[in-house]
């Protein structure tokens, strides 16, 4: 039986080799892009096209047409490859390139050697797109799965390339576009039916890594419906299509085409997969047990790629992040389908006097409501299917967990010991959504930290919470302590020091753990004097930092200038500030972070009215977290709101004195 899949939507598959079939209304370029753990080619030799159209396990057409066959054996692909994206592109003419929403809507279906459809996808919905990615195989602890895609690209071959990260772009596009111009060769027949033991024939390519070069940043690394480089806030409502890599998960760099920040502040953070050069090889990830044929493999923590454990957890949770996202998007597009179709055929029923009333009528209501709620129920179906597995995984995952990743109640907090390198990400919160609200993904931000954090103290309290305006401000500025104790204890002894500005005093109460362990680089800066004071040490820092940089003289720096991150809370902004401490508070959110100092603000955004737009950059520039649950984040796919919560000590929990107790002996010895 065939799969219609949706948009996002995917689907396992049981076999290594088989056929895409393309069919659309006119001449079509057909193509597919390897990608590696991140989703990126590492290089031009890892896309097929018309000019170069063989690749180990994979082969394609060598001219536009309106019918193609791809012929596909996953088990010829490199191991390095994770991601085999396929894509469409309209053959440029004299009248300059066509563009999708001019004709037939193309389909793509998986097949069988002896042509059995497996799953199908129709790409409907495009306008001024001339080229496409509409399937995306990829694999998934050890098994592939071919995903629905339909992201389209006005700029065509270019930027598509551009978007899964094919150096020269542009160029590559253009030598695509004059092979296919000049009829260089004959498309690739359909494959006939092989007896066991053959092999799609390929030439030797190189085979790409995990070291190759890839984006470091703005981009959530993996693709489809939508792709970009980092998560946004959540968009109004509305359709939100994105072009590149969750939502006001803050902005910190530029998008490609994806859903934009809003105006009020918080974009994009680092969601990224790494990309690092070594020297040695990855270790192997760990195995799985064997398993009846049929049966789902057993999930296990750390099977991701990666060059380490960690880094192989960080790669899985993301992983999980998407596949809980875009099964999601799959339901809700299934649902929102079967509506619209139960309205149209309930208008045709209203439209005609003959069946509008009477038993004729009440037949055909009852029918459609009928069709509507076995569609929803599949649909329901298929995502039970997918959440039970990633429930399995995340209830594998969680208690795997390092320090810098892990609530603060994973028991692995109880052995902690101060790191000797600074971990890859830091955990922030958890995100779920309502379809599920028990399953919870790890919220992690890239370290080195490139933008600020804000705490919004303002915020509407939610999820059952009814807190008046002086606990909220409390239970942000808990908040705030938990993330700087977090920082500390996931950094190598001395490498992160804290300063807080308190103008009145008001946080004495969350800031107790800190001040008891002495892990404060100074006592809290009370006061206008205190705040300039502050500032004025940080701001100072950051110049003598970036003229050494920028001059190649970094080894002129004063001997006694303290090389560590610098993590600044300030509590209550803005009161207790001139308009000299704000323009320095502005001037550290922006240059701060490229030299190791870093801003966590304890805020109201209201509270700053009478500013006016003065701060609006500033809030801009800042992740945007909240000190209880709250939807303001959108992932980088498909735009979904998801629910944050912040990471908090349990009550009563002395995990956080225990911690503290460590960070400080650590210091002291090395001293």
């Amino acid at each position: 039986m065939t799969a219609e899949l949706v948009r996002g939507q995917n689907h396992p598959l049981s076999r290594a080799r088989f056929g895409i079939r393309i069919s659309a209304g006119a001449p079509v370029v057909a193509g597919a892009v390897l990608g590696n753990v991140d989703g990126r080619a590492p290089g031009d030799e890892g896309v097929a096209h018309p000019g170069a159209p063989t690749l180990p396990g994979i082969e394609v057409s060598r001219q536009a047409a309106a019918d193609h066959r791809l012929a596909v054996d996953l088990a010829a692909v490199p191991e390095a490859v994770h991601r085999v994206s396929v894509l469409l592109a309209l053959p440029s003419g004299a009248g300059g390139p066509l563009r999708f929403g001019g004709l037939t809507a193309p389909a793509a279906a998986v097949t069988g050697l002896d042509g059995t459809e497996i799953a199908r996808y129709t790409l409907t919905g495009l306008d001024t797109e001339s080229a496409v990615v509409a399937l995306e195989l990829y694999r998934r602890q050890d098994a592939w799965k071919v995903r629905a895609v339909g992201q389209g690209y006005a700029g065509g071959l270019a930027e598509l390339f551009t978007d899964l990260g094919v150096p020269r772009a542009d160029e590559l596009a253009g030598g695509i576009q004059e092979a296919v111009a000049r009829g260089a060769a004959r498309s690739v027949a359909a494959p006939p039916r092989p007896a066991d033991g053959d092999r799609i024939r390929r030439a030797p390519a190189p085979a790409a890594g995990t070291d190759q070069p890839g984006p470091v940043s703005r981009a959530v690394t993996e693709p489809a419906a939508p792709r970009s480089a980092h998560p946004y806030e959540a968009p109004s409502p509305g359709p939100a299509p994105v072009s590149g890599g969750p939502g006001e998960y803050p902005n910190e760099g530029g998008t490609t085409g994806a859903v934009q920040p809003p105006a009020d502040g918080s974009g994009p953070i680092d969601y990224t997969h790494p990309n690092r050069r070594h020297a040695m090889p990855p270790p192997p990830p760990p195995q799985a047990p064997p398993v009846p044929p049929g049966s789902p493999a057993p999930p296990i923590a750390g099977d991701a790629a990666g060059w380490s454990l960690n880094e192989r957890l960080y790669n899985q949770v993301w992983g999980m992040f998407e596949d809980l996202a875009r099964t999601t998007a799959a339901y809700r597009s299934a649902v929102d389908f079967a509506d619209s179709r139960m309205e149209k055929e309930l208008d045709q029923i209203l439209a005609d006097p003959r069946s509008r009333l009477g038993s004729v009528g009440d037949a055909a209501r009852e029918a459609a409501r009928a069709e509507r709620a076995q569609l929803v129920d599949q649909a329901a179906a298929a995502l039970d299917r997918d959440l039970v597995q990633l429930t399995a995984e995340a209830e594998v995952v969680e208690p795997a967990l390092p320090p810098a990743y892990a609530r603060w109640d994973n028991p692995v907090w109880h052995g902690y010991r101060v790191p000797t390198e600074p971990p890859m990400a830091l955990r922030l919160g958890d995100l779920h959504l309502p379809e599920r609200p028990a399953l919870r993904i790890p919220l992690l931000v890239r370290l080195p930290l490139e933008r600020g954090m804000w705490i919004d103290s303002g915020a509407e309290p939610g999820g059952g919470f009814f807190l008046d305006a002086t606990d909220m401000r409390q239970r942000a500025m808990e908040t705030a302590v938990a993330v700087a104790a977090r920082m500390l204890a996931a950094h190598p002894a001395g490498e992160v020091a804290v300063h807080v500005i308190d103008p009145a005093g008001s946080a004495a109460r969350p800031l107790a753990p800190l001040v008891r362990a002495g892990v404060l680089a100074d006592p809290p800066a009370a006061g206008a004097a205190g705040v300039r004071q502050i500032l004025g040490q940080l701001a100072q820092r950051v110049d003598l930092v970036q003229m050494a940089l920028r001059g190649g003289a970094a080894d002129a720096l004063p001997p006694d200038l303290d090389t560590a991150q610098h993590l600044l809370i300030v509590n209550d902004f803005p009161h207790g500030f001139d308009d000299r401490a704000v323009t320095a508070l502005r001037y550290l959110a922006d240059e701060g972070p490229s030299v190791g100092v870093h801003l966590l603000m304890v805020a109201a955004r209201q509270d700053a009215t009478a500013y006016g737009p003065l701060l609006h950059p500033l809030w801009r520039s800042l992740m945007r977290l909240t000190p209880v649950p709250d939807d303001h984040l959108a992932d980088p796919w498909v735009g979904h709101a998801w629910t944050y919560e912040p990471s908090l000590v349990p009550p009563g929990s002395q995990v956080l004195d225990h911690v503290l107790t460590q960070v400080v002996s650590a210091r002291t010895k090395i001293r």
